[in-house]
């Protein structure tokens, strides 16, 4: 146990720490050591008296929650640690809807399903539609879902949401409503959630439930959020239920790093924390412990040209530093060429391993000449993010059987397992039981106990009788063995370890040894300590939940690996390297076509650029290329707008594939012109200044007239009327057309809000 674990904050670090009631906002720039500050000073509330059990500590990742324990374990012995709830929103509320799920009329066991599960169902109704997956195409129409439910839109309000509706009607598919109410019901009647549903599930029994609610409030007196700019408006939403009471929140995060939009992220929520609770207090952590200061010098520069902002000045004691290196290449190839020439002269000069490097661009696209040429240096690499081995097709046939043991209605998984290895039951049997079970709104399984009276005969009416055996055979075991001893068990006796081990071709060998090693690692999850505090059985029901969240997510990077990354930027988010390529500097790849001429846009692309500089720990280099090919053509590229923003005293231009003029070029002129309506735009004080005056913070009576306007009608500057927020300005449209955001000011009363144009109702004021 660490009995000085104060010693070494820096006066910033020490003042969050030690902050024990009231609000409190961290502004924890980039390698500012936000996440010794969080375990810290959670930490030091238990040592000043918290009950460990009344703290509630969220995060985005399995390893952001995985080093908080660990952390805290150190300072205070793992067995104090275990009482905290910490781990990321979607394991915290998924064990709290295993507790409450009767609730909600869910099985305590209901099984989570991943994107592939999802996409899976939404082809099913898709065929009982007779609608053209082409058309409806299951990826959109589950993003579709995903933002309503992020919204905290049911199938219900979707349905009768006049708007939402019409969208869906001008983008040519008007049934999605109806897909969302049948994918709900066919998601309720497997006993199934989505990984939306673990936090709509979890707003919905809040709201339901006051008795709920009230538990949890005074369960978690203590709530501390990680990457707080990174939350969406579900997540907003519950955070402000569960502590209403205390108002104990803290929130860590920066605002320039809030990159996750596109995933229903709002920016707003951490630039308006302190409008949300009073005498907060924020606490901004600006020295860096990653980076050089030619770095980060070169990141404050151009994070200063957004406007939206809470002002900051990353530093550092690690020293100047080289400047950093703009390259300009002729094509993409040539880029590929520079980078892995530089990294095969780093090695040999300065004795940098493979692991040192990333390569950082803005879309995977990009990839593929940096491959190419990597492999002709013979320098190994990985593209992080690859396909999970948990998404391997024999990894998912046998985890498909022990989910279905723990929870039989789950649909999907008969499908999937019901005939693998074959057995005799043919797809016209299946469809036939599938059929009985849409008629009377049953699960399938309830069907497969009678087939006979499903129109079953002979061997296939048999082969299902035999398969029902042989499942709750297994499920007698469930409440006296453990997940490996169950899981052991179904390999065998299901046929499935025997079918992969006769393959003894080199791919049957290799997906034998898939199996192989998923055995192990759950002989490993019940010989392993417990960490999560109240979670402390080995059940396969628990295992079942640890690796769906897991498989989501996304599995981690095995860092010891010798070899090059290459990655989004926005996978790099949260990694660090000695030496970094930012690459594709280029107008419309970065900054991206959709976000050049609206500020929102173009900010969270500077958001984005500054990610990929402070990722860099001692070497950064900035690449583009003349020409590229995009879609099949060979296109000229203009430089970044961002490259302009880089003040020539942090940096040095060097150029490959031509002689040319070896002095820095000049970016400016070109892109002037485009920033210049930018600045017709009054600041958001101003704005906020000129609504106050006409803006009561009484509540909101609605006109007599009101009526909603179509959403396509509205444009930023407008004037609009909610029902809620009563009148106000909107500031800017972003998002796609299919899924425009608008951030309209309010006034004093409610401040501004990010409002989903399709699912809010706004009256435009003439």
């Amino acid at each position: 146990m660490q009995q000085n674990y104060l010693d070494g904050l820096n006066d910033s670090q020490r003042k969050a720490v030690e902050h024990i009631n009231g609000p409190l906002m961290i502004v924890a720039g980039a390698g500012s050591g936000k996440t010794k500050v969080l375990t810290t000073r959670i930490a030091h509330l238990i040592r000043s008296g918290v009950d460990s059990f009344r703290i509630l500590a969220l995060t985005f990742t399995n390893k952001a929650a995985a080093e908080m324990k660990e952390r805290i374990g150190h300072i205070l012995g793992n067995s104090e640690a275990r009482n905290l709830f910490i781990g990321t929103f979607h394991s915290v509320f998924a064990k709290i809807l295993r507790v409450e799920a009767d609730k909600l009329g869910y099985p305590r066991n209901f099984t989570i399903y991943d994107t592939d599960d999802a996409k899976s169902v939404i082809k099913t109704i898709l065929t009982e539609l007779n609608l053209d997956d082409k058309s409806y195409k299951p990826a959109f129409v589950l993003n579709r879902i995903s933002a309503a439910k992020n919204a905290l839109i049911g199938p219900a309000e979707y349905a009768e949401d006049r708007l939402i509706r019409q969208e869906d009607e001008r983008s040519n598919r008007p049934l999605i409503h109806e897909i969302y109410k049948r994918y709900a019901i066919r998601c309720y009647r497997n006993g199934a959630m989505d990984f939306d549903d673990l936090l709509f599930k979890m707003y919905e029994l809040l709201v339901r439930f006051p008795e709920v609610l009230s538990k949890y409030q005074n369960k978690f007196q203590y709530i501390l959020i990680d990457e707080y700019q990174d939350t969406n408006t579900s997540q907003y939403q519950i955070i402000k239920m569960l502590g209403a009471v205390h108002e104990n929140i803290c929130v860590v995060g920066d605002d320039a790093q809030s990159i996750y939009s596109f995933r229903g992220a709002t920016v707003q929520n951490i630039l308006q924390f302190k409008d949300d609770y009073q005498d907060v207090n924020v606490v901004k952590l600006e020295q860096n412990y990653r980076s050089t200061q030619s770095i980060l010098n070169v990141a404050n520069r151009v994070i200063s040209n957004n406007k939206n902002q809470i002002e900051k000045s990353l530093w550092t004691d690690n020293g100047t530093g080289e400047k950093i290196r703009i390259v300009r290449t002729m094509t993409d190839n040539d880029e590929g060429r520079y980078i892995a020439d530089t990294i095969s002269e780093m090695k040999l000069r300065y004795h940098y391993a493979n692991k040192d490097f990333a390569i950082l661009y803005r879309t995977n696209a990009q990839s593929r000449a940096f491959e190419e040429s990597l492999r002709k240096k013979n320098i190994p690499y990985k593209i992080y993010g690859g396909l999970s081995f948990y998404q391997r097709k024999e990894v998912k046939d046998m985890l498909a059987y022990l989910r279905l043991i723990v929870n039989p209605r789950d649909e999907e998984n008969i499908k999937r397992v019901i005939n693998y290895p074959v057995r005799g039951i043919g797809k016209t049997s299946l469809d036939r039981m599938l059929i009985i079970a849409g008629e009377h709104n049953i699960p399938l399984w309830e069907v497969m106990h009678n087939p006979v009276g499903a129109g079953l005969k002979g061997a296939a009416a048999a082969a299902v009788e035999n398969f029902v055996i042989m499942i709750k055979s297994f499920q007698t075991s469930l409440e006296k063995d453990n997940a490996y001893d169950i899981a052991f068990n179904a390999g065998k006796h299901t046929g499935l370890v025997r079918e992969l081990y006769n393959d003894k071709s080199v791919e049957g060998l290799a997906r034998y040894e898939n199996i192989q090693e998923l055995l192990n690692s759950i002989k490993e999850f019940t010989e392993t300590p417990d960490e999560e505090g109240e979670l402390t059985d080995k059940s396969l029901g628990s295992y079942l939940q640890q690796i769906t969240l897991l498989t989501e997510v996304g599995k981690e990077d095995d860092e010891n690996q010798d070899v090059v990354r290459l990655m989004t930027i926005h996978a790099a988010k949260g990694l660090e390297y000695p030496c970094v390529f930012s690459v594709g500097l280029e107008e419309n790849l970065f900054p991206s076509t959709m976000s050049l001429y609206d500020r929102e846009g173009l900010e969270e692309e500077r958001r984005l650029f500054y990610v990929a500089v402070t990722r860099a720990k001692e070497r950064l280099w900035i690449t583009y290329a003349n020409s590229r090919y995009r879609f099949g053509n060979l296109v000229s590229n203009e430089p970044s707008r961002f490259l302009d923003e880089i003040p020539s005293e942090y940096s040095e231009t060097a150029y490959t594939g031509t002689a040319g003029n070896q002095q820095r070029p000049s970016f400016g002129p070109r892109f002037a012109q485009k920033e210049q309506s930018f600045e017709k735009v009054p600041s958001l004080k101003q704005l906020a200044d000129k609504l106050q005056k006409n803006t009561s913070t009484a509540a909101h009576t609605p006109s007599a007239d009101f009526a909603a306007d179509d959403p396509a009608e509205i444009q930023k500057g407008m004037k609009v009327e909610h029902q809620k927020f009563g009148f106000g300005q909107v500031l800017t449209i972003e998002g796609s057309s299919n899924n425009p955001i608008a951030t309209i000011d309010f006034g004093a009363g409610h401040g501004q809000k990010k409002i989903m144009l399709f699912y809010a109702k706004l009256r435009i004021v003439r």
